[in-house]
């Protein structure tokens, strides 16, 4: 059974930080390019970052370059993202999901049920 289990969101002031982590099983992980995608109320899946399967390389939306980071450990089977300076544009529902930019917001089998960001003073 495929799962992606994500956690660490919570309601933190702007500028705050957050480690978001996606534990996955049923797939073979290590093999697997990963994402994190981000769905705001009302409005569509927003692609943030993803990293290759050994992690080498990483890749981020242009409006979180520089503030979050992507990481992963394939021995753990799971995928993190560490959110620094956040903003209030930063509230969404954050969820991890296997593929790429083009992939990832559309995936609807490979992909967690999301842990909530909000940023709010």
């Amino acid at each position: 059974e495929v799962q992606l289990v994500e956690s660490g969101g919570d309601m933190v002031q702007p500028g705050g930080s957050l480690r978001l982590s996606c534990a996955v099983s049923g797939f073979s992980f290590g093999y697997v390019y990963m994402s994190w995608v981000r769905q705001a109320p009302g409005k569509g899946p927003e692609w943030v970052s993803g990293i290759s399967t050994g992690g080498g390389r990483t890749d981020y939306a242009e409006d979180v370059k520089g503030r979050f980071t992507i990481s992963r450990d394939n021995a753990k089977n799971t995928v993190y993202l560490q959110m620094n300076s956040l903003k209030p544009e930063d509230t969404a529902l954050y969820y991890c999901a296997m593929g790429d930019r083009s992939r990832a917001p559309m995936e609807s089998t490979y992909r967690g049920q999301g842990t909530q960001v909000t940023v709010s003073s």
